[in-house]
């Protein structure tokens, strides 16, 4: 597993899960407050594995340029980005058009009877 992702596990779950899924979390939300395509949740993801990657070679001496895990990392990071977008735009149609809308689910709505 450490010859996949360039580090130890618990540096990984560290960096990639907690630091830079707060931050890809934060991510979608913003992309999903504002109404933004969830498209655009890709290149922040890519660039936010970029920094994932820097992080773990200058602070935990990992690998910095191997490919496998700058996209396990990315991935990661874009799995949790796409989760905070779903939820919150979820939360704001029900919020914003409770007339028209009610939750329907976690990560759906449905329109009001």
């Amino acid at each position: 597993m450490e010859q996949l992702i360039g580090t130890s596990l618990t540096v990984f779950v560290g960096v990639t899960v907690l630091l830079m899924g707060f931050a890809s979390y934060m991510t979608g939300q913003a992309l999903a407050g504002t109404w933004r395509p969830m498209w655009q949740t890709v290149p922040y993801a890519l660039l936010l594995g970029c920094v994932d990657r820097f992080l773990v070679w200058g602070l935990f001496h990992g690998e910095l340029f191997l490919l496998s895990g700058y996209l396990i990392d990315s991935l990661v990071i874009l799995a949790i980005a796409a989760l905070a977008y779903r939820l919150m735009q979820v939360h704001k149609m029900v919020t914003q058009y409770p007339w028209l809308y009610e939750r329907s689910g976690v990560f759906g709505w449905r329109p009001r009877r």
